[in-house]
């Protein structure tokens, strides 16, 4: 199947190096490598039940996203049971250590994805009950 994506310039030229790098023979082929481990990464998580010890970290644009972020974590202070923040000149980096039912954690990450500000969003599992 054939398909298309709008990507920017910089991460396309970024991503072919390193697929270059590491001796793939085309884009193609490693867009395919990249979707399967995407599937992967985010499967183990979006199948859990039951109550999760998880550590969510993400990273964002202060100035355009604070005040928003503020209040997705008091929406969601029922399972986020500690945050660490640092600058990084106009980015921050924030870690969110989470207990409680998957689904509810999974909801806060949604959150945290709707935002245009906020770069990436990384989930690590630390316990699950299932």
């Amino acid at each position: 199947m054939r398909t298309s994506f709008n990507v920017p310039d910089e991460l396309v030229g970024t991503f072919d190096r390193v697929w270059e790098d590491q001796g793939l023979d085309n884009r193609s082929r490693a867009v395919r490598e990249a979707m399967r481990e995407y599937i992967e990464a985010h499967s183990r998580f979006e199948e859990r039940s039951g109550e999760i010890v998880a550590l969510v970290g993400f990273d964002y644009r202060h100035h355009d996203v604070i005040e928003s972020l503020h209040t997705v974590q008091h929406d969601y202070q029922d399972v986020i049971l500690n945050t660490s923040h640092t600058h990084q000149g106009e980015w921050c980096l924030e870690s969110l250590f989470c207990r409680g039912p998957a689904q509810r954690v999974r909801a806060l990450t949604n959150r945290l994805r709707d935002f245009d500000a906020v770069g990436r969003v990384k989930v690590m599992m630390i316990r699950d009950d299932d």
